[in-house]
């Protein structure tokens, strides 16, 4: 069944509660970014009721979810969303909360934040919240987002631990379920700065049908109809296909070992590009120039 709703996923711009301190992150440019480039905008824009819709953020990925909450309440105030309120769910017991059901019922839009995307998929595996949500988005027009922890837990396979020096070291990568909006993708975030092409590689070479989406700081992807990908935001998109990977040793080395893989597939994707999931075909914009910031799109390949 083709989902109605609309997901978007981000690789990071501010990461609060992640893997660097609350005070290194505050007021950081590329903050400022997320919304010069249009992501948070594109978010209000394509839901159900814009400027008046409601949004519902998760914090629950974060270490930090009281500074967390009062950061996404100015970004989106500062784009003329007022309606904006914060699930603070940090247990099991805290998706059962009859108030938060409700909310989630009635949001037009539900944005998990950045952090540690295990704690999404154990505190929401299997609850009935996580089941409207799914159930939401399948039959209607409603918007899921989530950055960072939030994009990486969106697919229904999720790479959830790897150093990137160690990534091609069989067994360094950690690899679980996700909350499953997605299927058949892999999404690894600040892709571009902390250099986790490895991790995206290994994944890939462990299950050739599933596509490698590496997302970089300030860039997303607005995923319509389950399949149709568009690239947002300033930064850079990679895409690892592995369906006409030749070979691996990943099966015949030991724990340990390095891996070797044959002949994967690589492309980039930057603002306006569309990839297809349904026919693996990426479509390049010709023309994209620079007004006063903004990116501006001109024609089609």
């Amino acid at each position: 069944m083709t989902p109605k709703g609309k997901l978007i996923i981000i690789g990071g711009a501010v990461d609060m509660g992640s893997n660097i301190s609350a005070q290194e992150n505050i007021l950081q440019p590329n903050y400022i970014k997320f919304f010069e480039q249009g992501i948070l905008k594109r978010i209000i824009t394509e839901s159900a009721h814009h400027e008046g819709s409601k949004i519902e953020v998760i914090t629950t990925a974060s270490q930090i979810p009281e500074l967390v909450s009062k950061e996404y309440i100015a970004a989106f105030n500062h784009l003329n969303v007022t309606h904006v309120n914060i699930l603070d769910i940090r247990n099991r017991e805290d998706t059962a909360n009859k108030d938060y059901l409700k909310r989630i019922r009635e949001a037009d839009v539900v944005m998990f934040s950045g952090g540690d995307q295990l704690r999404l998929s154990a505190i929401f595996g299997g609850t009935e919240f996580l089941q409207i949500l799914k159930q939401r988005y399948k039959n209607e027009n409603f918007v899921i987002a989530g950055t960072s922890a939030g994009a990486a837990a969106a697919s229904a396979h999720m790479i959830y631990r790897g150093s990137s020096n160690e990534a091609l070291i069989k067994g360094h990568v950690q690899i679980t379920a996700g909350l499953g909006f997605i299927d058949s993708v892999f999404v690894d975030t600040h892709f571009v700065q902390r250099g986790r092409i490895g991790r995206l590689l290994y994944a890939v070479a462990s299950n050739p049908g599933i596509l490698g989406i590496g997302l970089g700081e300030d860039a997303g992807l607005l995923i319509t109809e389950g399949t149709m990908m568009e690239a947002i935001g300033s930064g850079l998109i990679i895409l690892v296909d592995g369906r006409h990977m030749v070979s691996t040793n990943i099966y015949d080395v030991e724990m340990g070992a390095p891996v070797s893989i044959e002949n994967l597939k690589v492309h980039v994707m930057s603002i306006f590009d569309k990839y297809d999931l349904s026919q693996h075909k990426l479509n390049i914009k010709k023309v994209v120039k620079i007004e006063d910031g903004v990116f501006i799109k001109v024609g089609d390949k």
